[in-house]
């Protein structure tokens, strides 16, 4: 059994939100680690009805119980009416809950409550290289995915594409977030392309033949529904003209090689540089979240289009991902120049795929992604 990196507390000790993508394992995660809950599944659609029509039926069914036991919500943004009934349940009889869900948008536009800041939030998110361990293979990932069913599938295909369906008809048509489906699908296949870059809403407004308004509503659904997140750009200071718009991750490198049509990705093409990049952000969001470490995560970008990837924490690290077996100078031109505009600069790294780590004469470290994952995950990067 793989054991994920997400640690979540003891059973009764609080109430707490668990948000993740679709099929990141969050019933998974909670089964294994609360075998004895009271287990409420709003997938299934005769409790998805019951608590519809009367969400009070929970207050009346825990009223029988002497000790209050610890209640799994799971898919609690289908009914969002339970929340206030939670809140009630967690203030005066003192029950704790666990309250899961791949989307908040619903809660929110409904004016249901998210418990008053009484709720610890956390965020399970797909596979990382700890978890893996020694069955990691950073190609396998690239193409397949961090979503734990797809990656360890012998054939992606097919579950990307019911990942997608369901996706639409779960997360986007029963919802009723869009009234144009055909036009909201045919904006993921051209969202996918911007995958790690600046978004031209003009561009894909165009395309889509919608306004750009509503591709700029689009993209605020991929943020609600957890299948994408930006990155702000690092404006602090600037020396010289800097580029101030955040860039967009899709938080599933395979949804995007899918989306986008990519095919197999090898080492040393271009898309697999994408892919590689699309990674590192993985890794870097998910150790965040996971060890509390609420670093702040940018990228800095110079409007001659000198560029480092990451920036942590305000120029503590400055991280590159470079997916080449064979750093040069040419590699290292945006955090040399990130360098000469900034002299608070800490770390400076490269994360590549070379097979030993090194250091330049200027103090950049060439980091092998092996070295990578073994540095960030024991916490000697931020």
């Amino acid at each position: 059994m793989i054991t994920r990196r997400l640690q979540l507390p003891q059973a009764g000790k609080e109430t707490f939100f668990l948000w993740g993508p679709r099929q990141t394992g969050k019933s998974t995660l909670l089964r294994a680690a609360y075998p004895e809950a009271l287990w409420i599944d709003l997938l299934k659609a005769e409790e998805y009805r019951r608590y519809l029509d009367q969400p009070e039926l929970l207050r009346e069914e825990l009223r029988s119980y002497e000790i209050p036991p610890f209640v799994v919500v799971d898919e609690v943004q289908k009914v969002p009416g339970l929340l206030d009934e939670v809140q009630w349940l967690h203030e005066n009889r003192q029950v704790r809950f666990a309250l899961c869900g791949s989307s908040a948008r619903k809660v929110r536009r409904g004016h249901a409550n998210l418990l008053g800041g009484r709720a610890i939030r956390y965020e399970l998110q797909g596979f990382v290289s700890a978890e893996l361990g020694d069955d990691w293979d950073l190609t396998r990932m690239l193409n397949h995915g961090y979503l734990p069913s797809i990656y360890l599938a012998s054939s992606p295909q097919k579950r990307f594409n019911s990942y997608v369906a369901d996706y639409l008809k779960e997360e986007i048509a029963a919802e009723g977030v869009v009234r144009n489906l055909p036009g909201f699908s045919g904006f993921l296949n051209l969202a996918s392309l911007s995958d790690t870059e600046l978004v031209n809403y003009s561009t894909i407004a165009r395309d889509c033949g919608v306004s750009s308004q509503t591709v700029k509503e689009y993209f605020t659904i991929l943020i609600d529904t957890l299948l994408g997140r930006w990155l702000p750009a690092y404006r602090k200071r600037p020396k010289r003209r800097v580029i101030g718009s955040p860039k967009f991750y899709f938080s599933d490198v395979g949804v995007v090689n899918f989306l986008a049509r990519r095919g197999t990705l090898e080492p040393g093409a271009e898309l697999y540089g994408k892919a590689f990049e699309n990674w590192c952000f993985h890794e870097l969001s998910a150790y965040n979240l996971y060890s509390d470490s609420f670093a702040e995560l940018s990228y800095w970008r110079l409007a001659s289009g000198y560029e480092v990837d990451f920036i942590v924490n305000d120029l503590a690290v400055a991280i590159e991902a470079k997916a080449t077996a064979r750093i040069n100078s040419d590699h290292l031109k945006g955090i040399r120049a990130l360098k000469q505009d900034h002299s608070a600069v800490g770390r400076a790294m490269v994360v590549c795929l070379e097979p030993r780590p090194r250091r330049t004469e200027d103090g950049i470290e060439i980091m092998p992604v092996a070295t990578f994952c073994q540095a960030l995950w024991a916490g000697e990067i931020f």
